[in-house]
């Protein structure tokens, strides 16, 4: 699972990123050592923000993309009456802002859910590295196009199942990104509130606690707090997978 940055994971904010275990994830991987020697040159390493701090503004000019180091982050943006939509979760690896690349401003705001330390990437500086170097441009590219897909991805969940599949399917999407960081798929915390799942997913929280409750009770899930233990991730995986595999392919 995921831990809370404390003084004592200061120091690896210090770690090259060549050396950081998840450039995989938020670095373009087929950069030569040279190049991402240039690329890791503009990376600035922001103080840790502690949870409920803003990193960006909807509407602030866009300045720089932010890699999620340690900690997670919501995507959100104000709706009429006063609420909020959240429009996505974001764990370590995740590279955030990309959606100001179109308008050269934010069109969401980001909110740390949980002591959460950043890596800055000034966007003028890499613009002008994306020119220099190879392959750059082509691999941000890809960022973007997956960022698409994630929204594709949510908007299919959304728009065709119940309320169990889309529980199923958030927790399954959870599996998988913890697993790709190299924790484990069976076991993690939940930074964000049973509100914040509800609102994302487009569920009551009433629902959402109900959904939870039938889990626990099937012996598929167990749940200590905002800790989630998965004992039967095939029960998950097959209550969605009648829409979800047929429609993007396995999701695990």
């Amino acid at each position: 699972m995921v831990q809370n940055a404390d003084p004592l994971n200061l120091c690896l904010l210090k770690v090259s990123c060549a050396e950081c275990s998840l450039v995989e994830l938020c670095l373009p991987r087929c950069l030569d050592p040279a190049d991402m020697k240039q690329l890791e040159g503009i990376v600035r390493h922001r103080r840790p923000l502690q949870r409920g701090e803003v990193l960006y503004r909807r509407g602030e000019p866009m300045r720089a993309l932010y890699a999620i180091h340690s900690g997670s982050v919501k995507n959100h943006m104000s709706v009429p009456g006063g609420g909020e939509q959240i429009l996505g979760f974001h764990l370590p690896g995740n590279l955030l802002g990309l959606d100001g690349c179109g308008t050269d401003s934010y069109t969401c705001t980001a909110t740390t859910l949980e002591t959460t330390s950043i890596c800055e990437i000034p966007y003028g500086q890499l613009e002008s590295l994306c020119a220099l170097v190879p392959g750059l441009n082509r691999e941000f590219h890809r960022l973007l196009g997956r960022a698409i897909g994630a929204e594709q991805a949510m908007l299919l969940m959304l728009g065709n199942k119940k309320a169990e599949e889309r529980l199923a399917s958030f927790l399954l999407h959870l599996s998988r990104r913890y697993c790709e960081r190299g924790f484990s798929p069976l076991r993690f915390n939940l930074s964000m509130s049973r509100h914040d799942i509800g609102n994302y997913l487009g569920l009551a929280l009433e629902t959402v606690s109900r959904q939870f409750a039938h889990f626990q009770e099937a012996g598929w899930i167990s749940v200590d707090r905002r800790e989630i233990s998965i004992h039967q991730l095939d029960a998950l995986k097959k209550l969605v997978t009648h829409t979800l595999e047929e429609e993007t392919g396995n999701i695990a």
